[in-house]
C-alpha cells in the first residue's frame, strides 16, 4: 500500500470516527445526526496545568518523527540500554530515627537502623536513603552494607552529616560506589526542607569529585517545587534552570564542565497521572541531552533522574487509597525510566503514621509495591514501553516545548537565583497552586477518598495527627481540614454533623441525586440522614423534618416542577432554618421567590466552601 493510499485510508477512518462522536451528541442532544457539525469531538479535549489540549483519540494522522531509538541522543526513550541483570529501576527506602517515630524504646539506635537496612536489602530495596542520623551513626548503620552495590543518599543533610558521610566514603568507598549527599540549597527554600547552604554544597562538589565511584554531591530536587504546586513543564524547566545555576557555580569555584554535571543527580515528582508522569521524565531527558549538547558535551552521560511519589497526591483520610496512587506513580516513573523510586508509606501524610498500623507493614507494602512491578510484571525488560504512542509521543513533546519555555523565561531574567530571589518562582508556584486547588473544590478534579467516594465510617484521627505536613500543599487538605472539624465534632458530641434528605418521587428517580448529595456533603464529614421517599402532603412530614437546621430535596426536574415548591414551603412551615435543593436553579425558576430553596447542591459549586458554611451552620 503507498503512503498516499494509506493517508487516504486514515483520512477515512478519522472521519468515521467523526461522525460516531456525533451521533453520541446527537443522542444526549436529542437532535438529528445531521445537525451535529464533524468537529463536534473538539468538546472532548481537555487542556491540562500546563496548557496542552489533550484529545480524546490520537491516530496514525497525529504521528510526528520518528523518535530516536533507545540509548540514542536525545535520550527521550532512554539514556542508556541496561542489560538484564541490571533492568529496571533501583527500589529506594528511607531509613533512619526520622523515619521509624513508632520504634519501640531502643529501637532507633545506629544497630536497629543497620538491622532494619541489612533486612530491607535481603527482600528486594537495592537503593538506600538516610534519614536524620548522626554523623557518628554513619560506620554503625552502614555496617556490613556493600558500598559497590547498594548505592547510599542522604535525605536533608546537615554540614556535619555530609562531611562525616565525605570522609567515609574516602575511606570505605571505590570505584564502584554510588553515593549523594543530597544537597539541595536552591530548592529547599520553597518547601522548607533541610539543606546546607550553596557555599557548603560547592565544597562539597569539589571534594566528592576527588573520590572514586560516582559520588554526586548536589540533588536538583523538583519535588520541593511540586510540593508548592509546580505543573509538570514547570517541575522540568525550573529544575533545568537550578540545574544551570548550579553548573555556572561549580564552574567558577574551578571544576571543569565534565566534573561539574557529574556532581548532580535529579529528583522529580512521580503522581497518579499516569501518562503525564511518564512523559515528564521523557521529556527532561531529552531536554537535559540538549543541554549538553549547547555545553559541548553531548557524549556525556546524564545526570541520573530519580522519582519520588509525590507528596502532594496523599491522602490523610482512607489513607489505605495512597497504595493505589503509588502503583499508579511508580508504575509510570519506571515506564518513563527513572533511575530509583521511592515509594513513600500509604500513612506518609500522617505524622507517626496511621495509629495502629505497624511500620513494618507500611514499609513493606511500599518496598513490595516496586517489587511486584519489576519481580512479577517484568516492566523493566522493556525499554521506554510507552514508546511509539501516539499520544506519548505528542505529550512528551508538548511537554519539552512548555517546558522549555519556562527554562528560557528564567535564564532570560538572569537565571533561578535572581528569579527566586525576587519572588517570580514563588508566584508562578502559587498562581498554579491556586489553580488546581480551585478544581479540587468545584469537584472539577477527583481525588478519590477527599472529594469523591470518602469513607465517613473510619474512625476519626486523634486530634495531634490532625495537622497539615509543613511545606507541602496537598491536594486533599482543603477538604480533610473540613473532615478535621467532624472529627473534633464527633469528639464533642459522639456523633456526626447532619443535614437530613427529603427525596421526593420513587428510588429510581430520586436516588442519583440522593447519592449525589450523600457523597458531596461527607466529603465535608457531613452525614446524610435519607428516610426515604417523602411526600409533602403527607400528615407525618412535618413531624419527620421538625426542627431540622439544614435539609436537602432531591429528586429529578421533573418531580421538582410538579413538588418542589409545595416541598419547601412545607419544610419552613416544619421550622427547617435553610432549605437546599440538589439541581439548578433553573429547575425550579418558574416557582415564586418565596417558595425557592435558599441555596442549591451541584457540579458547579466551590464544595469547599459551600460546606463551610454549613459546617458553621451546624455548629462544627
Amino acid at each position: 500500500m503507498t503512503d498516499s493510499q494509506v493517508g487516504t485510508e486514515d483520512a477515512a477512518l478519522q472521519h468515521e470516527w467523526y461522525r460516531a462522536v456525533a451521533k453520541v451528541f446527537a443522542r444526549t442532544r436529542k437532535q438529528d445526526p445531521s445537525d451535529v457539525p464533524d468537529d463536534v469531538w473538539k468538546k472532548l479535549i481537555k487542556p491540562t496545568y500546563d496548557g496542552i489540549d489533550v484529545k480524546p483519540l490520537y491516530m496514525r494522522t497525529d504521528q510526528g518523527p520518528e523518535p530516536s531509538a533507545p540509548g540514542e541522543f536525545p535520550y527521550t526513550r532512554g539514556a542508556k540500554l541496561l542489560e538484564a541483570d541490571n533492568a529496571g529501576w533501583g527500589i529506594r527506602e528511607v531509613f533512619g530515627p526520622a523515619v521509624e517515630v513508632n520504634a519501640t524504646a531502643g529501637g532507633q539506635s545506629a544497630k536497629d537502623i543497620n538491622k532494619r537496612i541489612l533486612h530491607a536489602l535481603n527482600v528486594g530495596t537495592t537503593v538506600l536513603e538516610l534519614k536524620g542520623i548522626q554523623p557518628t551513626d554513619i560506620p554503625g548503620v552502614l555496617n556490613d552494607v556493600y558500598l559497590d552495590l547498594a548505592p547510599i543518599a542522604l535525605a536533608t543533610p546537615s554540614k556535619e552529616l555530609g562531611d562525616a558521610f565525605l570522609d567515609f566514603l574516602e575511606t570505605n568507598g571505590d570505584d564502584k560506589t554510588t553515593a549523594d549527599l543530597g544537597a539541595s540549597p536552591l530548592t529547599s527554600g520553597f518547601d522548607s526542607s533541610q539543606s546546607v547552604d550553596l557555599d557548603t554544597a560547592i565544597a562539597w562538589a569539589k571534594k566528592a569529585s576527588e573520590l572514586p565511584g560516582a559520588v554526586h554531591a548536589i540533588t536538583v530536587n523538583g519535588v520541593s517545587l511540586s510540593n508548592q504546586g509546580a505543573t509538570d513543564s514547570q517541575e522540568i524547566g525550573l529544575v533545568l534552570a537550578a540545574t544551570l545555576e548550579y553548573l555556572r557555580k561549580l564552574t567558577d569555584a574551578g571544576l571543569s564542565v565534565e566534573d561539574a554535571v557529574d556532581q548532580i543527580s535529579i529528583r522529580l515528582a512521580a503522581t497518579d497521572d499516569f501518562f503525564s508522569t511518564i512523559c515528564k521524565f521523557r521529556a527532561l531527558r531529552s531536554l537535559l541531552a540538549r543541554v549538553w549538547e549547547v555545553l559541548g558535551i553531548v557524549d556525556h552521560p546524564l545526570p541520573a533522574i530519580h522519582a519520588e511519589t509525590a507528596p502532594v497526591m496523599f491522602a490523610q483520610r482512607d489513607p489505605y487509597t495512597n497504595i493505589l496512587r503509588c502503583t499508579i506513580a511508580s508504575f509510570a516513573a519506571g515506564v518513563g525510566g527513572a533511575t530509583s523510586v521511592l515509594v513513600h508509606p500509604f500513612d506518609y501524610a500522617i505524622k507517626n503514621g496511621l495509629p495502629g498500623a505497624r511500620r513494618s507493614f507500611a514499609h513493606r507494602i511500599a518496598r513490595n509495591i516496586n517489587l511486584l512491578l519489576l519481580e512479577e510484571s517484568h516492566l523493566g525488560f522493556v525499554a521506554d514501553p510507552a514508546g511509539g504512542s501516539y499520544y506519548a509521543e505528542f505529550f512528551t513533546d508538548q511537554l519539552e516545548e512548555k517546558a522549555w519555555g519556562v527554562l528560557t523565561d528564567v535564564e532570560s531574567k538572569d537565571g533561578f537565583i535572581a528569579e527566586t530571589d525576587n519572588g517570580d518562582i514563588q508566584k508562578l508556584l502559587d498562581e498554579s497552586y491556586e489553580k488546581r486547588r480551585d478544581d479540587i473544590a468545584h469537584r472539577r478534579t477527583k481525588v478519590t477518598a477527599i472529594n469523591e467516594f470518602p469513607n465517613l465510617a473510619e474512625k476519626p484521627l486523634a486530634a495531634d495527627l490532625r495537622i497539615e505536613p509543613t511545606g507541602v500543599r496537598r491536594w486533599g487538605a482543603d477538604f480533610e481540614a473540613l473532615r478535621n472539624r467532624s472529627d473534633a465534632y464527633f469528639e464533642k458530641e459522639e456523633k456526626r454533623p447532619v443535614i437530613k434528605l427529603a427525596p421526593l418521587g420513587p428510588l429510581a428517580k430520586h436516588n442519583i441525586r440522593t447519592g449525589f448529595t450523600t457523597n458531596l456533603l461527607a466529603s465535608g464529614g457531613i452525614q446524610a440522614d435519607n428516610p426515604g421517599q417523602v411526600t409533602p402532603d403527607d400528615e407525618n412530614f412535618a413531624t419527620q423534618f421538625k426542627d431540622a437546621p439544614i435539609v436537602v430535596v432531591c429528586g429529578t426536574d421533573a418531580e421538582y416542577a410538579e413538588n418542589a415548591g409545595s416541598a419547601i414551603d412545607a419544610l419552613r412551615a416544619a421550622g427547617v432554618k435553610k432549605v437546599l435543593l440538589a439541581g439548578a436553579p433553573k429547575a425550579v425558576e418558574n416557582l415564586d421567590d418565596s417558595s425557592k430553596p435558599d441555596d442549591y447542591l451541584n457540579m458547579k459549586i466551590d464544595a469547599v466552601s459551600t460546606l463551610s458554611g454549613l459546617l458553621d451552620e451546624l455548629g462544627a
